[in-house]
């Protein structure tokens, strides 16, 4: 898979994910794997900061819940109108984690 199929896999999974779910950086890295043969988390994070404005971005955080960086009171918001379960300052992750394999 070339850079540039990566970031539009990365974009397209992210377009999946279903309102009122999320999914970690990790978790799109993890998804994505097998078929690019790339694992990173921070290069996913990459690819959401430079591209990922057309897509809803704020369902992607961190594996610990945090909200995008510099976006917290968006992604908040957006999350909030969605349904996510909220936990102190990010998302209650157990609740609201989405994975590919669950389908939509």
């Amino acid at each position: 898979m070339t850079p540039d199929e990566y970031v539009e896999a990365v974009l397209d999974l992210v377009e999946r994910i279903p309102e009122g779910r999320v999914m970690s950086y990790g978790g799109v890295a993890d998804a994505l794997a097998e078929r690019s043969g790339r694992a990173s988390a921070r290069l996913v994070g990459n690819i959401m900061a430079r591209h990922g404005g057309s897509v809803p971005w704020h369902r992607v955080v961190t594996s610990a819940g945090r909200l995008p960086p510099g976006h917290e009171r968006e992604a908040r918001a957006r999350l909030r109108a969605e349904g996510v379960p909220l936990r102190g300052e990010g998302v209650d992750i157990r609740a609201a984690r989405w994975s590919p394999d669950e389908g939509m």
